[in-house]
This record gives C-alpha cells, sequence and structure tokens, in this order.
C-alpha cells in the first residue's frame, strides 16, 4: 500500500500534525539518548587520548634512558691554537675512551704524489701522445688501474681519459700551458711515505706520459722531492706519531684525530675527553618532564565530573607507576634508590630534582658510572618503567584494548540509531495508515451528512436552520 502523505485531505484536520507529534514523541526521547551516549563516548576517547598520548612521550624518554650507551658517551672539548689559519685538529672520541688532557701539535699533513712532465715534451694541448695507442698502469700504494688510449690519442684526449676513467682511484690530471708549452700535471689522492705515484705502459710511444719507460729507466714524468707522497706526523703530549692518511684513529686509543693543517711555531690544540654529563643530564630533565605531563594529564581527566573518574584501568597504571619508581636499584654502586641519584617525589606525586640525600650534579661528580646502572641496568628504574609503558602503549596494549571497546560501542551506537530509524519510519507508516482510514471515514460521514441536509431540506413544511 502507498504511503499516505498528505493525510486530512478528505476530512480537513490536521492529520500531519498529529502524525508529526506522535512520531517526535516516540522519537526525539531516544534520539537524544543516542547523542548523549555518542558524546560521552567520544569524550572518554579524547580523554584516553590525551592520557595516552602522554604516556608515549614517556615512553620515548624511557627508552633512551634504557639504554646504556647514551650514559657511555663522550665529550671532546677542544682550545684551538689563536690563528687565523683554522682549527689545527678535529676529534671523535668512542665510548670506551678514558677520559682526559692532551696537547696535540700537528707536525706535518700527509700528501700524496704528484708527476709532472718534462721540459720541452709537448707544444701544446693537441700534440699527440701515442700514434698507435697503447696501455697505460697507474699505480700508488696498494691502488692501480689501467687506462687504454686510441690510436691518435692528443694529450687533451688522455688527461680527459684519466679523469673519467671509472677504475681511477684517485689520480686528477690537468695541463698547465706555460706559453711556450704544455705540461701534463698528475696528482695522486693516495698519501704517505713510499706511496709515490708510478705510470708503466706496454707502448714505448708512451714513455713521454709515464713516470717508468718502457724499456726501464725514467719515463717523461718526473716527481720533484717535494711532491712525492709523504706521511701525516703529530705529536700528542710530545710523542711523535706518523700516519700515512691525516686521520689517525686509536692514535690515543679509542679515539679519531684529523689533523686539519700544520702546527705554526709548534702551537698546540688542547683536548680535554671528558663523560657526555651536559647529555645524561638533559635525558634525565626530560624524564622529569615528561613525568609530570602525565602526572598532569592523569590528575586532570580523573577529576570530578571528567570521563576518567574513578576508571580503573588508571587508577591501576598510577599504581604501578608509583611501585616503579620505588623499585630499590640493584648493582647500581651507592644508589638504591632515585633519592640516592637526586630525584624525589613531591607530596602532589610529581617528580622533582632533590638535595635531599644528594643532588644530582653531586652524583653524577662522584659516580657517574653507576648513574647509567641506576637507569639502564637490568633492574634498573628505565627498564622498570619501560616494561610497565609497553603494556598500555603498544598495538595490542590495554589502553588501545580500551580504544577498540568504545569504537566498537560508537559502531554499536550506529546500528542502534540505524534500527531505531528504520522503527520510526515504520511507526509513520503505520500511523499514516490507520489515520486515512479515519479520514476516509469522516469524509463519507460529511459526504452522508451534506446529502441528508439536502434532501430534507426539499421536504414540504422544512425550515432551514438560519444556524
Amino acid at each position: 500500500m502507498p504511503l499516505i502523505t498528505s493525510a486530512g485531505v478528505g476530512s480537513g484536520l490536521d492529520l500531519e500534525s498529529i502524525i508529526s507529534a506522535s512520531v517526535a514523541a516516540e522519537n526525539t526521547p531516544k534520539m537524544n539518548a543516542f547523542a548523549d551516549k555518542e558524546e560521552s563516548i567520544q569524550v572518554e576517547l579524547s580523554s584516553l587520548g590525551e592520557v595516552k598520548s602522554a604516556m608515549s612521550k614517556l615512553q620515548d624518554t624511557i627508552e633512551k634512558l634504557a639504554d646504556l650507551d647514551n650514559f657511555n658517551k663522550r665529550v671532546a672539548n677542544i682550545k684551538q691554537p689563536t690563528s687565523d689559519d683554522g682549527d689545527l685538529i678535529s676529534v671523535t672520541p668512542t665510548s670506551d675512551i678514558t677520559p682526559g688532557n692532551f696537547n696535540i701539535e700537528v707536525v706535518e699533513l700527509a700528501q700524496g704524489s704528484r708527476a709532472i712532465s718534462n721540459a720541452s715534451l709537448f707544444s701544446s694541448t693537441d700534440d699527440v701522445v701515442s700514434a698507435s695507442g697503447g696501455t697505460l698502469s697507474f699505480a700508488a700504494g696498494d691502488k692501480s688501474f689501467d687506462l687504454t688510449l686510441d690510436a691518435g690519442a692528443t694529450l687533451a684526449d688522455l688527461r680527459d681519459a684519466i679523469n673519467n676513467s671509472d677504475d681511477n682511484f684517485g689520480v686528477t690530471a690537468n695541463i698547465i700551458n706555460t706559453g711556450t708549452e704544455s705540461k701534463l700535471v698528475l696528482t695522486s689522492s693516495v698519501s704517505g711515505t713510499g706511496n709515490d705515484l708510478v705510470i708503466t705502459n706496454d707502448n714505448a710511444e708512451l714513455d713521454n706520459v709515464s713516470t717508468v719507460a718502457n724499456a726501464g729507466g725514467a719515463g717523461g714524468l718526473a716527481i720533484a722531492i717535494d711532491d712525492q707522497a709523504k706521511d701525516a706526523v703529530i705529536k700528542v703530549d710530545g710523542i711523535e706519531i706518523t700516519n700515512d692518511t691525516n686521520t689517525f684513529k686509536d692514535a690515543v686509543q679509542d679515539m679519531t684525530i684529523v689533523a686539519k693543517r700544520q702546527s705554526v711555531d709548534g702551537e698546540t690544540a688542547k683536548l680535554s675527553v671528558e663523560y657526555d654529563k651536559e647529555g645524561a643530564t638533559k635525558l634525565i630533565d626530560e624524564l622529569v618532564a615528561n613525568y609530570n605531563n602525565l602526572i598532569g594529564q592523569i590528575g586532570f581527566q580523573t577529576r570530578i565530573g571528567k570521563p576518567l573518574n574513578g576508571d580503573s584501568t588508571i587508577r591501576s597504571f598510577d599504581s604501578q607507576l608509583i611501585n616503579a619508581l620505588s623499585t630499590e636499584l640493584v648493582n647500581a654502586g651507592p644508589f638504591t634508590s632515585i633519592f640516592d641519584i637526586g630525584l624525589g617525589i613531591d607530596k602532589e606525586g610529581y617528580l622533582e630534582k632533590s638535595s635531599l640525600v644528594r643532588s644530582l650534579n653531586e652524583a653524577m661528580d662522584e659516580n657517574f658510572d653507576d648513574i647509567g646502572m641506576a637507569f639502564a641496568g637490568e633492574n634498573g628504574l628505565a627498564k622498570q618503567l619501560e616494561t610497565l609503558l609497553e603494556n598500555y602503549t603498544d598495538s595490542d596494549g590495554i589502553m588501545k584494548q580500551r580504544e577498540n571497546n568504545l569504537n566498537q560501542q560508537l559502531d554499536d551506537l550506529e546500528d542502534d540509531v540505524a534500527n531505531h530509524e528504520y522503527r520510526m519510519e515504520s511507526l509513520e507508516a503505520r500511523l499514516r495508515e490507520q489515520y486515512a482510514g479515519l479520514d476516509v471515514l469522516i469524509a463519507q460521514m460529511q459526504s452522508t451528512q451534506s446529502y441528508l441536509s439536502a434532501q430534507l431540506s426539499s421536504l414540504p413544511g422544512f425550515t432551514k436552520s438560519n444556524s
């Protein structure tokens, strides 16, 4: 039966208003209840999200505190000599180096060799170096590569072939034009005494661009004494150390020193290697800030009138958090609790730096190695907190389970709303069908009344009422 959408047309009664009022009386309270429930769930989800976000921030800090390497870092402070020539050295310490102070002088920088063609061999870059072609072999130290030249290759072709070779280990070719001749200059990046560039050939036509002639003896390229490959030399506290490059690894054990320039008049750089106490302090400051942010969020979201007020999940977490902070520290030297390392908890439950037992600076100065064990040791504070936070923040953790449950409630609520709307449509259809019958009946009665009135008025002696 088609749905009647204009009830009351036949009878003239305002049946549309009656149907609308009847449906609204049934629909409005239920829809308001649905809206209130959805808002309540959304607010609870938002509150859980704020607490979970604060947990995750603390977890990020805890993961760093649980890594012992973050307490084993060393920092190198270098006082460079006063000079306009730039830094003398750079230094990279490892976590294994023993703190100490050093004076470092750069006696000599390492260099690669440089070979220059002899006088009057080439008048221009277009001079042919080999009419029939051949192969040049380049070697320096333990590195080498071969280069094959085509017949008729010029000096410029040779330069380009060297610079563009994929096998080149670090030989750079240039041509210097003096005005009367062109000189080939080959520079090797391989430094260290005894690692001079050696160039041989398989065709005597290439002798002029080799350091060794095909038949033996000197070729057309020569390396002057000042252009020979050299070792770098530094002095650490007066002890001379040589190396084939400017990077000295373990000259001081567990430290890499890079010589940047040569010392002027015996000047030295003063190097101080210390524990990275500043980095550790920043981590602990980050712990205090993020822990207190979490405590603040829990306090705010569990106030009276808030959706997490009295929430068992949050109460349980808060209790476990306090228990973790109260855990006795083991294998951490003199530190048996957080109070021993200069931390405390105020009456509001916030973490703070405290000096009731000793200050954090005192603890670091006296037992820095044990600070790391207090946090990152097997039973350290960070390890305890890390396990706790993972239980709540992991992808299948307690907070995620709570969120999933609330999201499921939202899905169920959506289904409830859809079912209710269907029932309201059915109710409206039923009311329209019922009122349609009434509308027809009243219309028929009105029609009968009109007919009877007309018949009666036509009878003799019938007087029509004026009312």
